[in-house]
Formats: C-alpha cells, structure tokens, sequence
C-alpha cells in the first residue's frame, strides 16, 4: 500500500501560522505528511512529493518588469452574513479572530527572500513534473514565474452594482470551465469561495489556461495542461475545512504526489 507523501508547504518566516496550521490540516486529512518550507527553514525542492505554494503578502511587481502603483486596496470588510449558512459564519468567525491574534507577527509589504524560495520550488515542479498547488498569492506567482503579469488592484473591476468585498467567508460565486482539471476535480461547473486578496492575475503566464473566473472578469483560477499537477486558485481552500468540495483540491494533490512518489505515469 502506497505511504503518505511528503507536501512542502510554504510560507514567510513571520506570520502565516493559522494559514500553515489549516492547509496542514487539510493535507493530513488528505493523507499526507505536510511540512512548513520558509526562506529561514528551506528544504531542498527534490526531498518532497508534492508543494503547496501559500498566500500572504503581495507579489513584487519587479518580477513581472512593473513598477509599485501605490495603490490602498479599497475593499471593505464582509459582515458574513447574507448568503452564508451557521457552520460557515461560525468557522469564519474563529479562523478571522485567530489571524487577528497573530496579525501583529505578520510580515508587512514585499517579502524578496520568500519570493525567490518559492520561484524556485515552481521551476523545479514544472521541470520535474512535481505536483503543486498555488494558494492565492502562490497562484499569482506560479503565473508570473511563467512570464505573465498581475493586476496589483482589483478595484476597476467592480462598480457600486458589483462591489469587491473582502470575506473569508465563502461569499464569492465563481464559474469553472467545463474543460479545465478544476472542474474535474472539485466535480462542479461553480462554486462558492472565499476573498482576501488585491491583486489578481492579468496576462497568462507561457501555456497557462483559464480554469476559473468570477462574472466581474477577475481570474480566479489557473492551471498548465500537460502537466501532471499545476493548479493554482486566488481563493482560500485552507480556510473552508467544512467544504468537502474545496477539500477535493488537497485530496487531488496529494494523489497526484502519491502516484508520483511510486512512480506512476499522470
């Protein structure tokens, strides 16, 4: 019978705990054995089966050739109440006052050293044919390893009719391509998803496809056909623990790695 595989999960040397101790959680749920990657505690990229790359700060527009457009998100805070059901308020509710303990250790700004450790970990997994999986801002970067470019605010998508809001809640529908490995492996065409970014991705990175979108036209997710596992969403599967359709992501993860570690085929 086939072992657990080891996941890498990465994440800045300060803060992220609650978002490491919830994509852990779900990894282990999964069947497999999770590890906390971060540029003071690096691990070589080949000693893992698979990698998670986490959300956090935003992405360095110099990797994309931009420069900072100074911009303050405009996004106000969810109330979380239309359109939620009591399990989902009560664990968003938990997990918002745990990031709020634990703010006050979380880097601020851009994170250069984090950057570039998790560069690394997305070439040795598209060389090497490693699965990987980009949360948030890992999807972000995933793209941009790959030559595309990021939206470094969202706020033109959206009117008075269409407001943004930040939720960490599943407030948001978004619509999955029939085509895509994403429709696949959470076995539906839309979904309800979380939101806590700013930036969102613009150009497509070198043979990324579209597998998600919201209807005000933000990307949501992205994945590279003919890869064994690439796929990266901008919401917050690690933060919906009650969802067993977003918890089909770290389930698939972990497969793909487990049948990489034996050695077998995509």
């Amino acid at each position: 019978m086939a072992g657990r595989p080891l996941i890498g999960v990465t994440g800045p040397d300060r803060g992220g705990v609650i978002a490491w101790l919830m994509t852990a959680l779900a990894l282990r749920r999964a069947g497999a054995r999770p590890v906390r990657i971060t540029p003071s505690r690096p691990r070589e990229a080949e000693k893992v089966d698979g990698v998670v790359i986490g959300g956090g700060t935003d992405v360095d527009p110099f990797h994309y050739g931009e420069e900072h457009h100074g911009l303050e998100s405009l996004l106000q805070e969810d109330d979380g109440e239309a359109g939620s059901s009591l399990l989902d308020w009560l664990v968003g509710l938990v997990l918002t006052l745990f990031r709020t303990v634990f703010a006050r250790h979380t880097v601020q700004g851009y994170d250069p050293d984090r950057d570039e450790l998790e560069k690394h970990h997305i070439q040795h997994a598209l060389y090497f044919q490693t699965p990987i999986l980009g949360i948030c801002r890992g999807a972000q970067l995933m793209n941009v390893t790959l030559g595309g470019s990021l939206h470094q605010n969202i706020e033109h998508f959206y009117t008075e009719e269409t407001s943004n809001v930040r939720s960490i809640l599943p407030r948001k529908t978004v619509e999955i391509s029939a085509d895509s490995r994403l429709h696949g492996i959470l076995a539906t065409s839309e979904c309800r998803v979380n939101a806590l970014h700013d930036q969102s991705i613009k150009a497509l990175g070198d043979d990324v496809a579209v597998s998600a979108v919201e209807p005000s036209g933000v990307i949501q997710a992205i994945e590279r056909p003919g890869h064994r596992f690439f796929v990266g969403v901008q919401w917050h599967p690690e933060y919906i623990p009650q969802s067993r359709t977003q918890q089909g992501l770290f389930r698939a993860l972990v497969e793909s790695s487990r049948q990489r570690a034996d050695g077998a085929g995509t």
